[in-house]
């Protein structure tokens, strides 16, 4: 199957949810979209960090315009939100002559009539939180969004660069009936990788996929297959027109590093 979406990687990260089997096992055999799996768990379990549990370093104001800048965020949201907050002096510099103008006067002017005062606060019931943790929090909470649309469009790209090159039906072999089909894709930095899907898993040791040359001699083996599907990198300088065909083995485990001549599928590739 071609790799996961990156808004259903990001939900699985967020949420720990899935209901797509098939995606499941692709999750599991694909090395590439494990590892952007893993980084999205990275920035999700950064959030769920405790202010008690870890002090901070105030990035500095670089930090967030390059966050403002790749996310496209309007221009009220340009202030970095950790930078000096605005009105706190003003508040100050009013309280300040407020202060000053009861001082001088010696008490303060009574209610004007027809508004009562408000009623005392007891301060001990009022729960101080520091106005840096609320801060802090805001600007991880943005970060770490900015950090899955980042990893999410490390993907896609990558789901987009993928070129399918060749092609192979795979036929079951004697007392096989899985069938199945290998798909060779070409990334946009020129890897090339095999993806090999099988419609059910015969193996009674362990499945392994392998390149057969033209005189049925060579082999390559690509590596084990521990579900019915698989993505597996393909060497550089492989020419594909000396290794055409694709085979599935029943290894047993018997520590042969051979192919123990049991194939359950069978295919050529072709353009």
């Amino acid at each position: 199957m071609p790799h996961i979406d990156p808004e259903e990687l990001s939900l699985l990260a967020l949420y720990g949810a899935w209901l797509d089997e098939e995606g499941q096992r692709h999750l599991n055999s694909c090395d590439a979209c494990s590892a952007e799996y893993a980084a999205l768990r990275r920035a999700v379990d950064a959030m769920k960090t405790t202010p008690d549990s870890t002090s901070f370093e105030v990035p500095g104001p670089n930090v967030w315009s390059g966050i403002h800048r790749e996310l496209g965020l309007s221009d009220a949201t340009r202030a970095d939100p950790l930078g000096p907050a605005t009105g706190s002096a003003t508040g100050s510099a009013a309280g300040s002559a407020t202060g000053t103008e009861t001082s001088k006067a010696g008490h303060t002017d009574p209610p004007e009539p027809g508004h009562p005062p408000a009623p005392p606060t007891d301060i001990r019931s009022v729960k101080k939180r520091p106005l840096g943790w609320q801060r802090r929090g805001t600007w991880l909470a943005v970060a770490a969004a900015g950090a899955l649309v980042i990893a999410g469009g490390t993907l896609w790209n990558l789901n987009q660069a993928a070129t399918p090159l060749a092609r192979a039906e795979l036929s079951p072999l004697a007392q096989h009936t899985a069938t199945g089909s290998a798909t060779v894709l070409e990334s946009a930095d020129g890897s090339r990788n095999l993806e090999v899907k099988l419609s059910k898993d015969e193996a009674q040791g362990y499945q392994e996929v392998w390149l057969i040359g033209t005189d049925l001699k060579r082999l390559i083996s690509l590596g084990i297959m521990s579900s019915d599907s698989g993505t597996f990198p393909l060497p550089s300088d492989l020419n594909l027109d000396d290794f055409p065909i694709v085979d599935v083995s029943d290894e047993p485990l018997d520590g042969n590093p051979g192919h123990s001549s049991v194939s359950i599928v069978r295919g050529s590739l072709s353009s």
